[in-house]
């Protein structure tokens, strides 16, 4: 079983960017498909970006790509979230899940999850 940590949340003007972690544990970190998340104010929670476990494969959601960037170091157990170009609307509490299948169901069968990171952009 694996324990995930998100950290590099915070407060940033739009424009701005951030760097995202998620820490992994107790687990073989390079088994694992990971992915991000996030969850804004009275919003369901969608899919942003996913990572194959030795990182050679990478999808977005539309609303990102071009602007956030997932990588991971395994050496570090840590897959890492860039976020450039920052908007308002990125705004959202976001999570980083794993699983072991690199499968077409981005959305769902995600195993661990952690307890997520606060993002907020100000415009």
């Amino acid at each position: 079983q694996v324990q995930l940590v998100e950290s590099g949340g915070g407060l940033v003007q739009a424009g701005g960017s951030l760097r995202l972690s998620c820490a992994a544990s107790g687990g073989t970190f390079s088994t694992y498909v990971i992915g991000w998340f996030r969850q804004a104010p009275g919003k369901e929670r969608e899919f942003v970006a996913r990572i194959s476990w030795s990182g050679g494969n990478t999808n977005y959601a539309d609303s990102v790509k071009g602007r956030f960037t997932i990588s991971r170091d395994n050496a570090k157990n840590t897959v890492y979230l860039q976020m450039n170009s920052l908007k308002p609307e990125d705004t959202a509490a976001y999570y980083c899940a794993a699983k072991t299948r690199w499968d077409t169901a981005q959305d769902y069968g995600w195993d661990y999850w952690g307890k997520g990171t606060l993002v907020t952009v100000s415009s």
